[in-house]
């Protein structure tokens, strides 16, 4: 009996093989996995059409119902996490394509997002390149934490575990969303703002931490960002749409606020004329934010999972 073809996509660092025991399905499945990223249809379309199972990281690569239609061979579409919002779940579902996912963790973006709070805070990036390149001994001084308020768009899982991390700092923590109640807010330990504009103007560390959606898109714009303090910085760990990107770019340049530290992009990978690889007062990184041994090791695990109950047919974790 022929095996079922399986291609794993975007696995960057080629660590799905190693992360997890894909003993279970490899009698009936060839895995190969594509470390490079496609980032057109065409090359989609001609890099996956071989492929009867397919397994893909979080939002890296779209899967839209134009994709969907021209991929005839695809039966199962493994995400990992369990929102996609890349994926066309209806359409896929439509042409018989059964889509599951993971779990994932919410710790590892937030030790993220305080990495970068602290990195900006210190010029951790700016003083060790210097010790690198054998620059200035000390060439700046570092924010204080403590005392310090910093303020939370969302109060989720993640926003409530920044927040605890906050309040350990000694900072003021407060935090805002559409929907926030005193009652929640007290229950994290935080203040709730009385509006977007009083948390903007008021903090020192302004970090988001909202699921991207209609009433999020676009929620950080040009006058957000000039209701902020000019020695404030922005932290963007979440969606990169909810802050409007050539505003912040306007921002970080024209000096409006002293810095910012993002971890999500509109395009990824970012290309490498990019004026954000340019801006000094940003702190960047390549979409780490769920990137942890632990995460991948139950990515890869339950995606292995995940096709072992489609074998069976019974398949695990749908979404849709």
């Amino acid at each position: 009996m022929e095996k079922l073809r399986c291609a794993v996509l975007d696995d960057y660092q080629g660590v799905s093989t190693r992360l997890a025991d894909w003993s279970s399905v490899s009698g009936q499945v060839e895995v190969t996995v594509l470390r490079e990223h496609f980032s057109g249809e065409e090359e989609l379309v001609a890099a996956l059409s071989p492929f009867d199972l397919l397994v893909v990281m979080r939002e890296r690569t779209p899967f839209p119902k134009s994709l969907l239609e021209r991929l005839p061979r695809l039966r199962l579409l493994v995400t990992t996490g369990m929102r996609n919002a890349s994926i066309d779940v209806a359409a896929a579902t439509a042409r018989g394509v059964t889509v599951c996912g993971t779990a994932s963790a919410t710790e590892p973006p937030v030790e993220l997002t305080w990495a970068l709070i602290l990195a900006l805070a210190r010029n951790v990036v700016g003083e060790s390149t210097a010790f690198r390149q054998g620059g200035p001994w000390q060439h700046s001084v570092g924010v204080d934490l403590h005392g310090k308020r910093l303020g939370l768009l969302g109060l989720g899982k993640i926003g409530s575990r920044v927040a605890r991390v906050g309040a350990a700092f000694g900072m003021d923590v407060i935090a805002w969303s559409p929907n926030l109640t005193d009652a929640r807010a007290a229950e994290v330990g935080v203040t709730r703002a009385s509006s977007k504009e009083a948390l903007l103007e008021t903090s020192d560390f302004v970090s988001i931490h909202l699921v991207l959606g209609e009433r999020s898109r676009g929620l950080v714009g040009r006058a957000e960002l000039a209701r902020m303090r000019p020695t404030a910085y922005l932290i963007n760990t979440s969606r990169a749409a909810i802050v409007d990107q050539a505003a912040l770019v306007e921002a970080l340049q024209q000096g409006v606020i002293e810095g910012a530290a993002v971890d999500v992009f509109e395009t990824e990978p970012v290309p490498t004329d990019d004026v954000l690889r340019t801006l000094p007062n940003l702190l960047a990184t390549p979409h780490l934010g769920y990137v942890s041994q632990g995460n991948y090791a139950t990515y890869f695990r339950e995606a292995v999972e995940d096709i072992r109950a489609f074998l069976d047919g019974a398949p695990i974790r749908r979404l849709g």
